[in-house]
């Protein structure tokens, strides 16, 4: 009787699975990039509260942001993460990659997600420029759907690309331990799409848009994309839409929001 209540129990259990799994809804995530240049705009005006409408103008569900500053004295030591956070009502999380005018500089991720952990990963440094950072963070996405790992970043700027490529392996290698995990990329990489930089990142991540650039440089009037948001894995995202966002003030990049659909 115990064995034959064990396989009634054991059927009844994987056919509720079964049934939770078909049931299971694609999760639409919006995913926005945005290099905020510390609040400062074209005009030469320090305004964080356009740069927070630019980011609730799309209802994103998580943003990955460069040049960030906390406290440091050209944004009047005014703590952008806790602002910003404060102004999305969104979670925040903020990495020093260096230390800045008394205060810090680094990347953010804001999410209306749970972050369950993070960690910043300082990235291969040439000739003395610029310290780099890579935010990654673990985030619990709604329903099943597990956890996601979601990375900002944003690479050197200058034109030797070899610290660029040699991040991105290094961020290929880091990401590549856990092949099946879920993971999303999102920054600045100054780098364009058919450049090496982004051949090095799609061993790993995928391009949505590959093949049509979306430029978001320079912000008057676009001609060159050199941000993105990168999924993995492919059998796993559909990118229903790719938008640069239509303000050209707030910042001296364009924001870029990846509208993804998440497949159980």
């Amino acid at each position: 009787m115990l064995r034959s209540l064990f396989w009634v129990c054991l059927f009844a259990l994987t056919m509720s699975l079964s049934t939770a799994s078909a049931t299971e809804k694609p999760l639409q995530l919006r995913v926005l990039s945005y290099n905020i240049h510390h609040g400062e705009g074209i005009d030469r005006l320090l305004d964080l509260n356009r740069i927070a409408k630019v980011i609730n103008s799309v209802h994103p569900d998580i943003v990955s942001l460069q040049e960030v500053d906390r406290t440091t004295a050209r944004v009047k030591n005014q703590d952008q993460p806790a602002v910003l956070a404060k102004a999305t009502s969104m979670q925040v999380i903020f990495a020093q990659n260096i230390p800045f005018q008394g205060g810090d500089y680094g990347n953010a991720i804001l999410s209306k997600h749970q972050i369950v952990n993070h960690k910043n990963h300082k990235l291969p440094n040439h000739d003395n420029g610029e310290q780099r950072g890579a935010l990654q963070a673990t985030i619990k996405l709604p329903g099943n759907h597990g956890n996601l790992t979601f990375w900002a970043t944003h690479l050197d700027h200058r034109p030797d690309p070899k610290e660029r490529m040699d991040s991105a392996q290094y961020l290929v290698q880091v990401a590549g331990k856990t092949p099946t995990t879920l993971s999303i990329l999102a920054g600045d990489l100054n780098a364009t799409p058919a450049s090496n930089v982004l051949t090095i990142f799609s061993k790993h991540w995928f391009n949505p848009i590959a093949g049509k650039p979306q430029p978001t440089i320079p912000v008057t009037k676009p001609t060159k994309q050199i941000d993105f948001v990168l999924a993995h894995p492919k059998d796993r995202w559909t990118a229903k839409s790719v938008t640069v966002l239509d303000e050209a003030v707030a910042s001296d990049h364009r924001a870029i929001l990846t509208v993804f659909e998440l497949r159980p």
